[in-house]
């Protein structure tokens, strides 16, 4: 008997993500793109999964970081998503890091390999016809506005949206090292052992305020008349917002000097730090790490060429902002991602709420895998709030519920994970643990639960399956 497909609306990284996964389970899916047909104003390809903003998944660390214990879960779980990322790494410190192109590439061609998946280039620009009787939305953070007007006629909520913006990338080869250094912060190794992943350039005080002064004062591009009202997810703020909040905001933020010594000046400490990281595979384009913009172009080119180190760079991409929309998942959706008032349709990625590519993806293989289940005719339960997903899901669908609070979008972090029952006292020397010490001693407890309990709850599913 041949099953109905699973419609998926939207091939980034949850619907990708969210395919993979429901075909592995058996079920059909058909997936929708509209791009190859219609594109985005931030879109520079018609892949599936394309990087847009950074190419970092961020921390890779499963022990003490809530974002590497994510990773984790996915991995353990097949994630096309985490899996790929790993075959395209670049060098990144700690953090897991992409070359953009190939892994969009190898993404793509794994769902267009997949005997279960039909790739369709069309746009959906409504609610889809009663007969998809199982459709997941992944449109992301920019879902077309004729979707979005049809999302937000079914569910009588206003759109609510932030803006994400988009960092520039430079050739490294037109970077003054003569000036600039290769270090990570406190010389913190990466997965490959490498200490040096990040290229720093230093600024001394009077170059920190003229560059403030230059950051304020730059022509920034003006909002739309829709744009206007829609607030900033706080983490991921344009660098010119932050200079507004105060003129040693950006000192604090992105630009923080600590935990690196000036390789040509090692006595002299810096002011601030401007921080670039590798972009590809072959380590031509790297990004400036933190500097999202909505600067006008040629303010950017000027200002950004004002960083020591960067007298000279020659920009591959400058930086851009966009809008990105999600809904009150609170309170439109529940815990297996189903639209309330019409349950056949679920939601996944950023569309959700939740901030961030590994956290859109996580969305996207949870509503694969309750739809597949579904389809199946079989019950699948949330993951424990112990584990990164469940934290991350729990959060979405209810976790943020407060009289009077408005609903922002999140990244997964350990505040989300409810406490371990219990916490060592000591480390393995005897020596009382203390501050950050204790600290960490926590977060490897509750990571170390969440992959027991990851690991549990998928055992419960491949069993009955």
């Amino acid at each position: 008997m041949t099953k109905e497909p699973i419609h998926i609306i939207g091939g980034g990284m949850a619907g990708s993500e969210a395919a993979w996964q429901a075909a592995n389970l058996g079920v059909p899916v058909i997936l929708h793109e509209m791009r190859g047909v219609k594109g985005t104003h931030a879109h520079k390809t018609d892949h599936l999964a394309e990087l847009v903003c950074s190419n970092s998944f961020r921390s890779d660390d499963h022990e003490t970081n809530a974002v590497g214990v994510l990773h984790e879960e996915m991995r353990r779980l097949n994630g096309i998503i985490i899996s790929t990322a790993a075959d395209h790494q670049v060098p990144a410190g700690s953090a897991l890091a992409v070359d953009r192109d190939g892994f969009s590439a190898a993404v793509t061609a794994k769902l267009e390999a997949h005997p279960n998946i039909t790739i369709v280039r069309e746009e959906i620009d409504g609610i889809p016809p009663e007969d998809w009787s199982s459709v997941i939305i992944a449109t992301g953070p920019l879902t077309s506005e004729a979707l979005a007007n049809a999302i937000g006629g079914v569910t009588g909520e206003e759109d609510l949206a932030f803006f994400d913006a988009i960092a520039p990338i430079v050739q490294v080869d037109s970077v003054n090292m003569d000036i600039a250094w290769r270090q990570s912060r406190y010389d913190k190794p990466g997965p490959h052992g490498d200490t040096a992943a990040y290229i720093n350039c230093p600024m001394d005080e009077d170059q920190y305020n003229a560059f403030i002064d230059a950051l304020l004062a730059g022509e920034k591009t003006e909002f739309k008349d829709w744009e206007k009202d829609t607030p900033y997810f706080e983490g991921c703020l344009p660098i010119e917002v932050m200079a507004e909040r105060g003129r040693e905001t950006l000192r604090y933020g992105p630009m923080k000097p600590i935990g690196l010594t000036n390789a040509h000046k090692p006595d002299v400490k810096a002011h601030a730090v401007v921080q670039l990281r590798q972009d590809n595979a072959l380590g031509t384009l790297w990004n400036m790490v933190g500097f999202q913009t909505k600067l006008k172009y040629g303010a950017q080119t000027d200002i950004f060429r004002m960083i020591p180190g960067l007298e000279n760079a020659v920009f591959s991409r400058l930086g851009g902002i966009h809008r990105n929309t999600f809904i009150n998942s609170p309170k439109l959706i529940d815990n297996q991602l189903r639209l309330k008032k019409m349950p056949r349709l679920r939601f996944a990625g950023q569309v959700t709420g939740v901030e961030g590519y590994v956290e859109s993806a996580a969305m996207g293989l949870l509503a694969g895998r309750f739809a597949a289940y579904e389809r199946l005719g079989m019950d699948m339960t949330p993951p424990p709030e112990t584990t990164a997903l469940g934290a991350l899901l729990g959060h979405i669908t209810g976790g943020h519920l407060e009289a009077g609070g408005t609903f922002q979008p999140m990244n997964v972090n350990f505040g989300l994970f409810p406490a371990p029952e219990t916490v060592p006292n000591k480390d393995e020397n005897g020596k009382r643990l203390r501050g950050k010490e204790k600290g960490r001693a926590k977060k490897r407890e509750m990571a170390k639960r969440a992959l027991v309990d990851i690991d549990n709850w998928a055992d419960q599913f491949m069993a009955t399956s």
